[in-house]
């Protein structure tokens, strides 16, 4: 595992008004079409939609589920440490251009072993290119393992088992995929574990599950980050506890239209959760799937929701706080 005092303190890489930190990125949401078919080549994969075109045009989802299907399915060309390697370090690469000086992206493992993957292929790959980020790209970069929610929990402690017997360098324990249905109440006994092994613990929650699954993830996981949680909006008690608090909430705005958990970013609740105080982050979530990445969010914000340049520095703000390293 990595440490707080491994990774060093990401403000001294940047000046104050320049540092920006993404923490809700999945690094399998940032394999764009060139790489998918590269990868595809070299692996003999044939993919489920292989058309360039079809790659390239973007897609249209019905929701989480939609979304989820065609996310997976376009993991098989992910078969060996390389081909990790070569998907992180087009993201940070990408991640710097947008101006990203401190990223902690997410991996799901599960995803990967149940293909039959060597979960040390997938560990090797990702920390490989997460420990010349700083030289090659300007970026300090963390991994977070995530727990695949609707996968037996059983899976998700031989997982997180197998993470610490590799003592795979990460900084966090997430919980990810499909949220209905699928509480954080489940996952109780795994998350004691990680926290028992010094991790950070950060939890996908209220996106399209209910306010209850937050609550869950901040009293039964010990969530310190709460990723989307736009729904606690409706909530507020859960509101003011956020904001008391000082929970960060890692939203994705881009991802949020495109999954039509709001109907347009023009009516996207960012500005209600700025006004009521909470910690809320901007970030990408899955870039090569829901139309953009940090600096293409931000510039969607602006031109879409009248975002100003003293809330664009608050949220800024808030990443480099709510960085666990």
């Amino acid at each position: 595992m990595t440490s707080r005092d491994d990774l060093g303190d990401v403000d001294r890489h940047a000046s104050p008004e320049d540092a920006l930190a993404e923490l809700h990125v999945h690094v399998e949401g940032t394999l764009e079409p060139e790489l998918m078919l590269e990868l595809a080549e070299r692996n003999h994969v044939t993919l489920p939609h292989g058309d360039v075109d079809y790659l390239l045009s973007g897609h249209e989802f019905s929701g989480l589920q939609s979304f989820l299907d065609l996310y997976y399915a376009n993991m098989e060309v992910l078969r060996t440490a390389e081909d990790f390697s070569d998907l992180a370090r087009g993201y940070l690469a990408r991640a710097a251009r947008a101006g990203i000086t401190h990223a902690e992206f997410f991996f799901d493992p599960q995803a990967h072993v149940v293909r039959g993957v060597p979960l040390e292929d997938v560990v090797e790959g990702l920390s490989d290119a997460v420990a010349v980020s700083r030289r090659e790209f300007g970026v300090d970069a963390a991994m977070i393992a995530s727990i695949v929610r609707d996968h037996p929990v059983p899976d998700a402690h031989a997982m997180f088992g197998e993470l610490m017997r590799l003592q795979a360098p990460i900084v966090a324990l997430g919980l990810d995929s499909a949220e209905v249905g699928y509480p954080p109440s489940l996952f109780e006994d795994v998350f004691a574990r990680a926290r028992a092994e010094g991790l950070h613990i950060t939890v996908h929650a209220g996106e399209e599950g209910p306010p209850e699954y937050v609550w869950q993830a901040l009293d039964l996981l010990g969530a310190e980050r709460i990723d989307h949680g736009i729904r606690s909006l409706e909530d507020p008690a859960l509101v003011e506890r956020l904001v008391e608090e000082q929970i960060p909430l890692t939203t994705c705005p881009l991802s949020n239209v495109r999954l039509h958990v709001v109907e347009s970013l023009s009516v996207h609740p960012l500005h209600r959760m700025l006004d009521a105080g909470l910690a809320v982050t901007i970030n990408s979530d899955d870039p090569a799937y829901f139309g953009g990445y940090v600096d293409d969010v931000f510039a969607a914000l602006h031109d879409e929701l009248g975002l100003t340049e003293e809330e664009r520095k608050l949220l800024a703000r808030n990443s480099i706080r709510a960085a666990f390293t």
